[in-house]
């Protein structure tokens, strides 16, 4: 007996035709493994189409899961590893939840939204695993890691690191991406085994596995939906700019006098 069935589509290849030795387009799914990973792979045909829908198989999309995702996660932990460890930064004393709510409002402004946005991340993707769509939970991860937490939360962040003394501001900084780096370790779990128990492992861990560990849950006093609103509006606005300078060859480094923005 059972309650739910899911009937898998079939894998073609880029062309959308499907594969057969005849006509020589097959692809050798151990040789597949041994170049680009168990995670890279499975998270390619999770995320790429629906576990229903017949999927175009390009190892093309491998290899850009492998840079956009895992690559910028890697390289996010290594950033919070080196300053952390310099600085011996000790997680214990941010376990607690009420502590967590108390240190939370004392925050500044960009720690609020992204600990909002990953508690959103959490009911979203949560949501999306409990309706049999892990496409949808994995494409959720993907943007949160891309957009939200290494082009923007890190970047604006990084200043705060580097500082010398280890203030208020600076433990701030590094609870709030520890917390990130923790929870995708979860949320990701399900789809990339391997790679989310190294990052949990290389984290101060409370278990002995991610897959041990019991999945957090989001909640609602930390989510904050107008605060994620007005920083989508501040992220458009740079998107934006960046792609006028580009298109009239203007150098990132360069200041620009004013920028005018119709409202409408």
């Amino acid at each position: 007996a059972y309650k739910n069935v899911v009937s898998n589509g079939l894998v073609l290849d880029k062309n959308g035709n499907k594969m057969s030795k005849r006509l020589g387009n097959t692809v050798d799914p151990f040789i597949t493994i041994d170049n680009f990973g168990a995670d890279a792979t499975r998270w390619y045909l999770i995320s790429n189409a629906a576990p229903w829908d017949n999927l175009k198989f390009d190892e093309e999309g491998i290899s850009e899961v492998q840079r956009k995702l895992f690559g910028t996660l890697y390289n996010t932990y290594n950033f919070f590893a080196l300053y952390a460890n310099l600085d011996k930064f000790d997680p214990d004393s941010y376990r607690d939840d009420e502590k967590k709510k108390f240190q939370h409002e004392n925050k500044i402004e960009l720690d609020r939204w992204i600990i909002s946005e990953l508690h959103t991340l959490i009911e979203n993707s949560t949501k999306a695993y409990d309706e049999f769509e892990p496409h949808r939970a994995a494409r959720l991860i993907e943007n949160f890691v891309d957009e939200h937490l290494s082009n923007w939360y890190v970047r604006l962040s990084r200043r705060r690191f580097w500082k010398g003394e280890m203030n208020e501001d600076k433990q701030a900084a590094y609870e709030t991406l520890y917390e990130c780096l923790q929870v995708l370790s979860q949320l990701m779990s399900p789809i990339a085994p391997f790679f989310a128990d190294w990052l949990y492992q290389n984290l101060k861990k409370e278990y002995d596995s991610v897959h041990l560990s019991h999945l957090v849950k989001h909640q609602s006093m930390f989510q904050n939906k107008v605060l994620e609103e007005r920083m989508e509006m501040a992220q458009k606005i740079c998107s934006l700019i960046l792609s006028i300078r580009k298109k009239e060859n203007i150098k990132v480094r360069q200041p620009l006098q004013t920028v005018q923005i119709p409202a409408l």
